[in-house]
């Protein structure tokens, strides 16, 4: 599957979405490639509008584009707002898509997500298990948008030739994450929950859920490697999953970040919130096979996402 290797070097990149935690860690890694790197601001460019984004192509030819660019959120954001992250990640999918096509892109990155598999698709989870099954329900309409992405991707190889790729990220924690108390992903809100009772001398913390779901977690900036890594050397229609090959109760997660935090104090769990599904491990023996593994162990990601946190909240350690 592998193919000749992509020069990225003197290409002009766009990373779709750079302000993002994904789009933030390509933005690093890419500083180490000899590229162009085009940016623009959701102030200048809705990728929802389609002629807004017909015209920013036209004007600017992206030779490369990640498209890391999604309206993401945690459990209770995917669930609640189910009419905006169906038709935005439609919107932005198909108009970069098909104006990176265009407008002569030689190489595109789809970003899909683990929330595309079946809800009890066999672990650790396959490339080739997608649309096997029914989804999640908390979180179906950002999957639908995701795997119409990756099916137009497909598509677009297909009948036109073009080389765009579809990587498949695991949960992802680090520097530029969402902190909101309500919209989080589960590390971000973690480190917040237990940061704040620290401070404040909790006694107890209550963690979302039963605690028994296993997940998989990898720091962002190990992804954003691995998708470079990717871009050179990888062109096929499947799917690569990205992740870490491991994963770990949410229980004994929400211990480690508790120690990492200096939180003392109790962790209940929140029971009238819901799971969601019950185990997300990714099969990573393709990406393995493409000679790439993650380097960030979960305890030092966890101690440089703590740090991130309290850098970008400019909040007391103590």
């Amino acid at each position: 599957m592998a193919s000749a290797p992509f020069e990225l070097k003197g290409k002009t990149v766009f990373v779709a979405g750079h302000r993002g935690m994904v789009g933030s860690a390509l933005m690093r890694r890419l500083d180490r490639e000899d590229t162009k790197l085009l940016t623009a601001s959701r102030s200048e460019l809705d990728l929802c509008d389609q002629a807004a984004v017909n015209a920013w192509f036209a004007a600017n030819r992206p030779q490369v584009v990640f498209l890391a660019a999604a309206k993401v959120g945690g459990i209770v954001a995917n669930n609640t707002l189910r009419a905006e992250f169906l038709y935005d990640n439609l919107a932005i999918a198909t108009n970069v898509i098909q104006a990176a096509h265009a407008n002569g892109c030689k190489k595109l990155m789809f970003f899909g997500s683990s929330c595309i598999y079946p809800r009890l698709a066999a672990q650790p989870l396959r490339e080739d298990s997608m649309l096997t099954g029914p989804l999640e329900r908390t979180n179906e309409p950002y999957a639908i948008a995701k795997i119409a992405g990756i099916k137009m991707a497909e598509a677009y190889r297909s009948q036109y030739g073009a080389d765009f790729i579809s990587v498949m990220p695991t949960n992802l924690y680090g520097p530029g994450d969402n902190y909101h108390p309500e919209y989080s992903h589960v590390v971000a809100a973690l480190i917040r929950r237990f940061h704040e009772a620290k401070l404040s001398g909790a006694t107890n913390v209550a963690v979302w859920g039963t605690g028994t779901p296993r997940r998989e977690f990898l720091y962002v900036d190990d992804l954003a490697d691995a998708c470079v890594h990717l871009m050179k050397t990888y062109s096929a229609p499947e799917l690569v999953n990205i992740g870490t090959g491991e994963d770990i109760a949410i229980a004994e997660f929400a211990r480690v970040v508790a120690a990492t935090v200096g939180y003392r104090g109790e962790i209940s769990f929140d029971t009238s919130r819901p799971d969601g599904t019950p185990r997300k491990l990714l099969d990573v023996s393709r990406l393995a096979s493409l000679g790439w593994r993650a380097r960030t162990s979960l305890d030092d990601g966890i101690k440089l996402a703590y740090q991130a946190y309290l850098n970008e909240t400019k909040r007391p350690a103590e």
